[in-house]
């Protein structure tokens, strides 16, 4: 019929036609239009409920948030798992001016929200905490206020890391943290506004949580409980009205008292240890615990104190059918014997201190895995003069498999490494229940906490610059490690967190060697062990062994992840390649965990696949560095290149350390 209006003579025919027209494009536009914008799944529909709670966007990120799409996974700062499910929102330091909406809760997958370094105001919505997936959550630096409510955060039963730190949070500190199993990396709560006493629950925090409560209003006494004897002033500083152990403001009903008597009345202190962590000058990067070893593996780990490696008996006693004593002085006998006493080596002819000065030194617990604790130890203070400072790593209790003589052996190969980007062993200390290293202490924390954050480094975004000279110079230490030797030695656990930085971000190669020794001593003290543990020892070359009840990690190859596998050199190579694409991206390395099993490799690798903007898969802090481009492309290729697949496909290491040298020093 409105043809006919379209033909008419009159003119006001044809108006009413054309109008005709309009209302009919617009009735079918409601059919053919509404449904495509419908087609944007569940989670994308959360996200643009936070693209619209977001009022300044400077950079323009959320650009490519269309509602025209699907799902949200090609999204800018988005990582989605195969079910096209949000597994991270990454948008730290973007300019935002907003708030966070309620809908955001509703990302059931969701692992890991970082919105850090904005200026989102209002409160945290607690509908946030129905997205209970989640395994780190980073709202730091930004304007949130109000309470958190306690019975809202437990809901996060997966959650290990939280920072919350520099916002205005108010109201007490919420006890209820220490119910969430998992947590067990980072929780700060720092620059803050919250008051009230330290609850004594948080002493129940496991010794691996890095705590820090800094510049809030906080008042009373420090419970001096459990793991919060393993911190250090630095994580209580600026809270003028608190008091107690370790800082140096006394409580006023306990002038008198020293916060370093054991809690058990009926245990004397030792009268070795007469300084404490907190003497120290400076602070101590990575968790910041000032207490002195003794106290530190006495109160964590409920063994036996430092002196008693001073004095082990000289024969072993076995229990017989007689009630006899066995001294036998075989040559093996003998060994047993020296290692029952205990044994302090040097390695390093240069190196000069001697135990009586590593148990007289203060402590800071900078480190703990489940190869044991690294201590920072100041030692050989003389007339007010710092002395010298290593790394002590003390060994995680096994079942002792390691006879005296073996150890020796293996540690003592460790000790031949000699290169400036591999971690210095210095010395070594034996005995049949404690085993200590004692290395180079390396100033400025992990790679990984320069490029995620947290307690262990203050550093700003790492530059391009700076992260080409990290990956090249780990290169070169690896690829030592596995050319040094006819034996092909075999690191077995390289990823971000095992390379050091110094204060010029010079990158050192740390943990060689400690596969092989944690894997033998964790073992279950029964004959089938032992067998498996000896052979184990023929087939792997140098230190190459697994640890097979270590749980999989996303820098394995695909192939250590067999559990009748052997580690290979090739399987470094993968590792190093997943470190390398981490520094690129500055993303976890287990982004998107589900997506085919192969985290951030496989990420990375669709990525190019699809042509995707080279500003997508980056990290954010290196888009302004364009002249660098031709660079990183040649380092993303590089790092494919170790994460191949097939082993056989992979270059060595030395061929890597070639070609990331060759991309030369940027201008």
């Amino acid at each position: 019929m409105f043809l006919q209006f379209l033909v008419a003579d009159n003119r006001e025919e044809k108006k009413m036609g054309f109008i005709f027209l309009v209302v009919v494009l617009v009735f079918f536009q409601g059919f053919l239009i509404s449904p495509i914008s419908c087609l944007l799944n569940s989670d994308g529909l959360s996200l643009l409920a936070l693209k619209a709670s977001i009022s300044t966007d400077p950079y323009h990120t959320l650009k490519s948030w269309l509602e025209s799409d699907e799902t949200p996974c090609k999204w800018y700062g988005i990582t989605c798992n195969i079910q096209n499910r949000v597994t991270q929102v990454y948008l730290p330091n973007k300019g935002f001016n907003g708030y966070i909406p309620s809908e955001l809760g509703a990302l059931t997958s969701l692992q890991n929200l970082s919105l850090s370094t904005n200026n989102f105001t209002n409160i945290i919505p607690p509908r946030l905490f129905n997205a209970t997936s989640l395994v780190s959550l980073d709202l730091s630096h930004n304007s949130f206020s109000g309470t958190i409510n306690p019975n809202d955060i437990k809901t996060l039963t997966l959650l290990s890391h939280l920072d919350l730190s520099s916002n205005l949070l108010n109201g007490s500190l919420p006890d209820s943290l220490t119910l969430l199993p998992q947590i067990s990396g980072t929780l700060n709560l720092s620059y803050n506004r919250f008051s009230g006493e330290v609850p004594s629950s948080y002493g129940e925090f496991p010794v691996t949580v890095s705590l820090d409560l800094r510049h809030n209003n906080l008042s009373g006494k420090i419970p001096q409980v459990g793991s919060l004897l393993n911190q250090g002033p630095t994580a209580f500083s600026g809270n003028p009205n608190l008091c107690g152990f370790p800082l140096s403001i006394q409580c006023p009903e306990a002038a008198g008292e020293d916060p370093r008597v054991p809690l058990n009345p009926n245990q004397n202190p030792n009268p070795n240890f007469s300084s404490t962590g907190s003497n120290i000058s400076g602070k101590s990067r990575g968790i910041s615990a000032t207490v002195p070893i003794i106290s530190a593996i006495s109160v964590l780990l409920g063994v036996f104190s430092i002196s008693v490696w001073l004095l082990r008996k000289k024969c072993v006693k076995v229990e017989g059918k007689m009630g006899k004593e066995k001294c036998d002085k075989g040559e093996e006998e003998e060994e047993d014997e020296e290692g029952q006493k205990g044994k302090f080596v040097v390695i390093d002819e240069g190196f000069s201190l001697e135990l009586e000065d590593l148990l007289r030194a203060s402590a800071y617990v900078v480190g703990k895995s489940r190869s044991g604790i690294v201590y920072k130890v100041v030692a050989g203070r003389l007339s007010g003069v710092t002395g010298v400072v290593v790394a002590v790593r003390r060994l995680s209790e096994g079942g002792g498999f390691w006879r005296f003589k073996e150890f020796i052996s293996e540690v003592e190969m460790i000790g031949k490494i000699k290169h400036p980007n591999v971690v210095r062993l210095r010395a070594y200390y034996f005995a049949s229940d404690e085993k200590l290293l004692v290395s180079d202490f390396i100033s400025n924390g992990s790679l990984y906490s320069a490029l995620h954050g947290g307690p262990s480094s203050s550093l700003p975004p790492l530059s391009w610059s700076a992260r080409l000279k990290i990956i090249q110079g780990s290169a070169r230490g690896l690829a030592y490690i596995h050319e040094c030797s006819p034996r092909k030695y075999v690191h077995g656990n390289i990823k971000s967190s095992k390379i050091l930085l110094d204060e010029d971000l010079h990158p050192y190669i740390s943990g060689f060697g400690l596969t092989r020794l944690i894997s033998s001593t964790n073992k279950t003290a029964d004959l089938n062990a032992e067998k498996n543990n000896l052979a184990q020892k023929v087939v792997v070359s140098g230190f190459g062994s697994k640890s097979l009840s270590s749980p999989t990690s996303v820098y394995l190859a695909p192939e250590a992840q067999v559990s009748s596998s052997k580690m290979s050199q090739k399987c470094d190579v993968y590792s190093f390649g997943v470190a390398v694409l981490e520094t690129l991206t500055g993303r976890l390395p287990d982004v998107g965990p589900e997506n085919d099993e192969k985290g951030l490799e496989s990420f990375v690798r669709r990525a190019f696949q699809e042509e995707r903007p080279l500003s997508e898969i980056i990290d954010p802090a290196l888009i302004h560095e364009v002249y660098a481009k031709k660079q990183v492309l040649a380092a993303f290729h590089i790092a494919l290149s170790c994460t191949e697949l097939d082993p056989e496909i992979r270059p060595r290491m030395r061929s890597v350390s070639e070609s990331l040298d060759r991309i030369g020093s940027p201008h």
